[in-house]
């Protein structure tokens, strides 16, 4: 079932999950579950990958994930493992939209909330005549007063006492206006196993997606509803991308690093610990089984 099709209005989705934010996570997560996937929800030995990630949310409980969730405090994290030099141009992060003086930031910028997740909460400034300062500010102030509550997904380091802000970042483009590939490393236990190429991405909209194997072949998979790329070539520094994937990923049992590679640069994008919130489909299903086979639980046992 796709809700989003049902409820077209973010917002009153938004307000249904903060009315049933009393449901106990674990209920919640079934429910949820069920009507994403359409299957049963299981937790006392999850197989698919889909559910670990459901398992992960109730019971792992690292603190640095609060820190590496903010878009903002990633970045000591990031610079802490030695990657400073890895994360994009910032140009400023704000707690108020007035404070941001949009006369002295460049033609082109990016502008996130730094709890914002799925590209919903992102805002590209390509050319000065995509730049309406009442609007930017509009929006920008509806992000900082975004209530964090539990969401249905209940992806719990969002609401563990972190508030919105506003960061604003270097534009990333490929030299001759070429949109950017996005690397994202799927990480298990410190390693990677696959890596998901993203490219032709039009924001809210569209993206093709590719999912390959650690030597970046091509796989026979998808997600369901996703288009694949074609002729996607291995960058140059591939092998030096999974170094740094790696090293990202090494403090947990699971983590997807975002890369993009821009003119021969490696630049930071996000971690996420909770891929597509666990409700992805995947064509063949047994994809499911297979990216779920190296993400180890043992070690962490429920209460």
């Amino acid at each position: 079932m796709d809700y989003k099709k049902i409820i077209k209005s973010r917002e009153v989705r938004n307000a249904l999950l903060r009315f049933f934010s009393f449901v106990p996570d674990r209920l919640m997560l079934k429910v949820q579950y069920r009507i994403k996937t359409g299957r049963s929800l299981h937790l006392k030995k999850p197989e698919r990958y889909t559910e670990k990630i459901q398992w992960y949310k109730l019971y792992y409980r690292n603190p640095v994930m609060i820190q590496c969730v903010d878009k903002y405090e990633v970045r000591n994290y990031v610079a802490g493992k030695g990657l400073g030099s890895i994360l994009n141009e910032l140009y400023g992060v704000y707690e108020k939209p007035e404070d941001i003086d949009f006369g002295s930031l460049p033609e082109q910028y990016v502008i996130k909330d730094t709890l914002g997740a799925g590209g919903a909460s992102v805002m590209v400034c390509s050319s000065p005549s995509d730049f309406d300062a009442d609007q930017y500010r509009e929006t920008v102030r509806r992000w900082l007063g975004s209530r964090l509550t539990r969401s249905g997904g209940r992806e719990w380091p969002y609401y563990s006492g972190k508030k919105h802000r506003v960061l604003i970042e270097k534009y990333l483009s490929q030299p001759g206006g070429r949109s950017f590939i996005e690397y994202k490393f799927m990480c298990f236990s410190g390693k990677v196993y696959y890596c998901y190429v993203l490219c032709d991405r039009v924001l809210g909209q569209s993206v093709k997606v590719g999912i390959f194997s650690r030597d970046f072949k091509l796989l026979p998979v998808c997600e369901v509803g996703d288009e694949v790329p074609e002729n996607m070539e291995k960058p140059a520094n591939y092998e030096e991308m999974i170094r740094v994937a790696e090293t990202l990923a090494e403090d947990f049992p699971h983590v997807r690093v975002d890369l993009y590679h821009i003119d021969g640069k490696i630049i930071f994008g996000e971690l996420t610990f909770f891929d597509c919130s666990g409700y992805a489909s995947y064509a063949p299903d047994r994809f499911d089984y297979l990216l779920g086979e190296p993400f180890e639980l043992k070690e962490w046992k429920p209460d």
